[in-house]
């Protein structure tokens, strides 16, 4: 049994994508009784008000709420955890320590989706203890690949992972959404921007999932004195760089702050 605590977009992303998988033996908890209905009625699995009724039930927990709320949940499943069970923590800037302080498990993953899974196409970092076994990894992996692609990293690359793809999706549509701005702002109606901008966002995408890098794409679309070149000698002169690298520490910084909750 997998259970979540926790019944928001991200759990029910995972949970739509496992039952797409044919796995319906996910039991959820959620305060919300209108969105309890919702997840019974659309998926067909088992809802409940009550966190550690979710710990008894399952032999995986995910922990899939807000990072402000996770020790008020640690504290109230922390006398139904037991050795038998993998906790997994979806919580930004959470740490793996918090989860050892509280539970009483070896089997932790710390996990960094992003909001792509409700797609079907996120990338997800799992950290976890070298020690773990894979028959202990092995599920937890198969949840967040139901959703999209998975790799492993060590634990301190933690917050920046979180900065850069957990925090990402935000970051490039900010940046849609000023193409689209500029581009109505030089004479085009807004939907017709709209469509051209998210289309060759899209279309540049598959582009880079076809495996070409991001320097040969650019070189070809790129012409001697072209337009391409034209606009890349402005994009160029240092300061997208600058505040690129800005907008990752701060994001960064923040998931840190976040962890020092421990």
């Amino acid at each position: 049994m997998i259970g979540f605590i926790g019944g928001g977009n991200m759990a029910e992303a995972l949970i739509r994508g496992l039952v797409k998988q044919g796995k319906r033996n996910i039991v959820v908890s959620e305060p919300i009784e209108e969105r309890r209905r919702y997840l019974e009625n659309c998926y067909g699995i088992k809802t409940t008000l009550s966190n550690p009724e979710v710990v008894n039930l399952a032999d995986i927990v995910v922990i899939a709420v807000k990072p402000q709320n996770i020790k008020e949940v640690l504290e109230e499943i922390k006398d139904t955890v037991t050795e038998k069970h993998t906790v997994v923590s979806i919580a930004a800037g959470i740490p793996l320590s918090l989860l050892q302080k509280h539970l009483k498990t070896d089997k932790l993953i710390r996990a960094m989706p992003n909001l792509a899974a409700t797609v079907g196409e996120a990338m997800t970092v799992l950290a976890l203890c070298e020690c773990l076994e894979m028959k202990v990894v092995a599920p937890v992996r198969d949840i967040f690949m139901s959703v999209g692609k998975v790799i492993t990293l060590p634990e301190h690359y933690m917050n920046l992972v979180t900065a850069l793809s957990g925090s990402g999706p935000g970051f490039l549509c900010y940046i849609v959404e000023e193409f689209i701005n500029v581009s109505t702002e030089a004479g085009f109606p807004e939907d017709v921007a709209r469509e051209l901008i998210i289309q060759t966002f899209i279309g540049t995408a598959k582009l880079l999932d076809s495996g070409l890098p991001p320097d040969k794409i650019r070189q070809k679309v790129t012409s001697p004195g072209g337009t391409t070149e034209a606009g890349l000698k402005i994009l160029s002169d240092g300061t997208l760089k600058e505040v690129l690298f800005k907008t990752l520490q701060a994001a960064a910084r923040r998931a840190q702050e976040l962890s020092m909750q421990d």
